[in-house]
Order: C-alpha cells, then structure tokens, then sequence
C-alpha cells in the first residue's frame, strides 16, 4: 500500500517505511503535485495539526496521506512544550536553544516532578475522505543535563523509563522500537487492517 507523507523529509519518510516494514510504500510531498506546499499547522492539538497536514496533501494529491505531528509534553509545565515543541525557544530555534530554555523552566524542579512524554499523532486520510487517527506515547522524565550522543531534538535531555537512559544514549534502532512514533505507526497499522 503507498502512502504520501506530508511531509518533504525523505530521512522521516524512510524510517516510517522502515518501521512499517513490508507491504507498505511511502514517497515525500516532494514527489506529488503537492511539491513545495507549505502547510500551516495551527491547530491545538498533535491530532489537529496531523489532521490539517494528511487532509491538505490528500486533497492535493488525491492519494491516501499520512501525516504525524508530535512533540514533547512536560507535566510540570502543564503539558509544554507540546504543540510547539520545534519552537519552544522560538521561530528556527535549535535543538540547543529549546533544551536550554527547557532546562531554564525547570530549574530547581525536584526529579519527581519532571514527568514527562514524547507523544504522536498520525492522520490518514483516504481521497473518498475516510479519516483516522492513532496515538503514540513514550513516557520518562527530564533530566538536569545533557547525555548522550544519539538522536536529535530533546533526545539528550528525556529519561526513558524502559531503557533507564536518556533517549540519545539508546542505539538508534532500540530507539525505534519504544519510540512515540514507532508506537502511533503501530496502532495504524492495526487500526487499517480492521
């Protein structure tokens, strides 16, 4: 089954496909009439966002869409960064400015209070217009400083309870198996073949 991403990341449309496995084809806006498109993400919630993006490219392209909005939600912060996680530090902030601004709100926050969750949400949407929604969390913790080398985004700074390490300690493909992602394209793929 072939899917447009919305999305003109091929690295994120490869590990989709990668965690999808067998059976399943996914190509970048970047190679459909949607080519370019700059979708504008103004929802309030992982759901709205991923919704606004899949209807967006599937109108476009009249081809099934998936799209995926995630982030991370701290709940001594009432659940911030969440939709604006990419941006916390904000407009094309680094990784490094949205850990920094991150570490700044909690400091001085006892480890029992730095709960936290990378969450997902994936949209697909069909051209007759049928609409589904999965969901995906990773639960941990924030910690005081940096550690590891692997990943990207908030990656050195998240606990992850399952592995007892931060999420850029944890080898690419362990990661892949508990990640936020890799749990919603789990639920999705149960979710169509129903």
């Amino acid at each position: 089954m072939e899917f447009v991403l919305a999305s003109q990341n091929k690295n994120k449309a490869v590990e989709i496909e990668n965690i999808l496995g067998e059976g399943f084809s996914i190509i970048t806006m970047d190679e459909t009439k949607a080519k370019g498109l700059d979708i504008i993400e103004d929802g309030e919630t992982f759901e709205e966002n991923a919704l606004i993006k899949a209807r967006t490219v599937a109108k476009i392209t009249n081809l099934p869409t998936i799209a995926d909005d995630s982030g991370l939600c701290v709940e001594y912060l009432g659940g911030a960064p969440g939709v604006y996680t990419a941006r916390y530090a904000g407009e094309g902030a680094t990784d490094d400015a949205n850990i920094d601004k991150l570490l700044g709100a909690l400091m001085g926050v006892p480890e029992e209070k730095r709960g936290a969750y990378f969450a997902c949400a994936i949209a697909v949407v069909f051209p007759d217009g049928e609409e589904k929604t999965f969901f995906g969390k990773c639960d941990g913790r924030i910690l005081e400083e940096r550690r590891g080398a692997n990943g990207f985004g908030y990656d050195p700074i998240f606990f992850a309870f399952e592995y007892n390490m931060s999420m850029a300690e944890i080898p690419m493909e362990e990661k892949n198996k508990i990640s936020h992602r890799s749990r919603a394209l789990s639920e999705m793929m149960k979710g169509l073949k129903d």
